[in-house]
């Protein structure tokens, strides 16, 4: 008995030194680390442990323009981290009976049509939320991005139909937005209130989120938000706020770690939320499909952890993580980043809320918290992620060095046998529209007529191909634009793709097909 009571009294000694989570002050170390290391003016951290919050901090300031403190109160945009609010909005119009996962899309939006028509008619609700419609990562979406963008969703959902497949339905993940904006008409045509409304009404309220709101104009006190950066030629400098217009079910929500840190708690006590877990924000049959795998997703090599699988839920990452289910989403928008992550196992939530573009910093934030809860030591994950991103950077820098290179070149070669005069005119995509390009003090200059910011001006790189750069340089999207000829040697149309390995996927050139308007 007492050798039995020995190795038990072991057993619990070697669990307590293993699992040593983070105190306040190492928090603090770290996070000051990160925003060093990664150039990030502002972090806010929440931690969430067996039904309270433990850390609620912000750290470093809103702006660089301002000096104003970060603290647990500063709005950010929490990006594509409102896609978990939209699915828990369609959760509760299930549990009301409205709809199910199942409902045709087309049952709500008649004029719903994707390219094959097999796919729109066995399209259902849950398929809006899962990646896996066929479509290609982010098609489609320069109708929303970047933000100037000015497409309505009636737009959207008509030219969807134009979006080619370029998977089988259903046996492949590849993020999308544009499906998201979709499903927040369905609540809206479902519910009878907008969007909007409804998160604002039905989650927000109850939940007790009250300095949270459900899109940037909704916002009634301005007083405390961030305002958000990019770096650009090695200098941080403020970039417009994504206002998000419209189409907010994708990413519009504006919220804080204090309000997050209820909305995590919530799902930690799967829809639960109240003293004492007394009300219920939709069933505990809603959430388990939340956070049931939908969609296979592969496994990275040579990850920070050991993991096995990774799927894609409704609204949720799914993966295992040394052994423990790890729920997960990021969000990201110009000059901002987010990551909310949940172990639920052990009763864990980490919020990371940023007002840079640079993911690696949130990433090194929650990964260091949630080593502490795994029983990991000695990782600096900082420094891991520091060299892995400045490896990519260096890579798409050698990349883009060359091209412009050539593009320097070729203007001190062959600028006088260019004829810019060709290449003017008006060509179109079916689905985005009207380019314009023009000759402008003997340069052709590029202007999306639905798009206000993809503005700028043109380069010879080789043969028939130019390199449009943009006049925001904060976008670090410049592309390729490959004209084709006709027979006789006009040019007729043009595809484009990014320049840069690093360019946002969200910069959608690749599913463009621009073709010369008839004069």
């Amino acid at each position: 008995m007492k050798r039995v009571f020995s190795l038990f009294l072991l057993t619990v000694l070697w669990v307590c030194v293993a699992a040593q989570p983070l105190s306040k002050k190492q928090i603090d170390r770290l996070v000051r680390s990160a925003m060093k290391q990664f150039s990030v003016p502002g972090i806010a951290v929440a931690v969430v442990k067996d039904d309270k919050v433990i850390h609620l901090k912000g750290y470093g300031v809103r702006s660089i323009v301002t000096g104003k403190k970060t603290d647990e109160h500063t709005l950010f945009a929490i990006a594509s981290n409102t896609k978990a609010f939209t699915v828990a909005a369609l959760g509760i119009l299930i549990d009301e009976g409205m709809l199910t996962w199942e409902t045709k899309v087309i049952d709500i939006i008649p004029e719903f049509r994707l390219y094959n028509a097999y796919v729109t008619e066995d399209f259902n609700i849950k398929d809006l939320l899962t990646h896996r419609s066929g479509m290609g990562l982010g098609a489609g979406d320069l109708m929303g991005w970047p933000d100037s963008a000015d497409f309505s969703t009636a737009e959207i959902i008509h030219n969807l139909r134009y979006l080619k497949q370029t998977s089988p339905f259903r046996t492949k993940y590849d993020y999308d937005n544009l499906l998201y904006i979709v499903a927040g008409e369905v609540v809206a045509r479902v519910s009878g209130q907008s969007w909007e409304e409804f998160v604002e009404s039905r989650i927000m309220k109850p939940l007790g989120m009250h300095e949270s709101s459900a899109s940037f104009s909704r916002i009634t006190d301005l007083s405390n938000i961030i305002d958000a950066h990019v770096a650009v030629d090695g200098r941080l400098i403020v970039t417009p706020k994504q206002e998000a217009k419209k189409h907010n079910s994708v990413g519009g929500i504006y919220s804080n770690i204090a309000d997050m840190s209820r909305w995590v708690m919530m799902h930690l006590n799967r829809g639960r939320y109240g003293i004492n877990h007394e009300n219920q924000l939709f069933t505990e049959a809603v959430h388990r499909e939340m956070w049931t795998p939908q969609t296979i997703r592969s496994v990275s090599a040579g990850g920070h952890y050991r993991s096995n699988f990774a799927f894609y839920g409704l609204g949720w990452h799914l993966a295992d993580v040394n052994g423990y289910l790890q729920v997960y989403h990021t969000g990201s928008h110009a000059g901002i980043v987010t990551r909310v992550t949940m172990l639920p196992e052990m009763n864990l939530g980490i919020i990371v809320l940023t007002n840079q573009q640079e993911t690696a910093a949130q990433d090194a934030v929650t990964n260091s918290i949630m080593d502490g809860y795994l029983g990991i030591r000695g990782k600096d994950h900082v420094a891991v992620l520091k060299e892995e991103r400045e490896h990519e950077k260096n890579e798409a820098r050698e990349i883009t060095d060359r091209i412009w290179a050539t593009v320097e070149k070729m203007s001190k070669e062959s600028s006088d046998h260019i004829d810019l005069k060709a290449y003017e005119g008006t060509y179109t995509d079916i689905w985005f529209k009207q380019v314009v390009i023009s000759e402008v003090n003997g340069r052709l200059r590029f202007r999306a007529a639905k798009s206000p910011r993809l503005r700028g001006e043109m380069f010879h790189y080789k043969a028939n191909t130019f390199i449009v750069k943009w006049d925001d340089r904060t976008m670090d999207a410049d592309a390729f634009a490959v004209f084709t000829l006709d027979r006789e040697g006009r040019p007729s149309s043009f595809t484009m793709e990014a320049v840069s390995p690093l360019t946002d996927f969200s910069f959608d050139f690749h599913d463009l097909n621009l073709k010369r308007a008839e004069n």
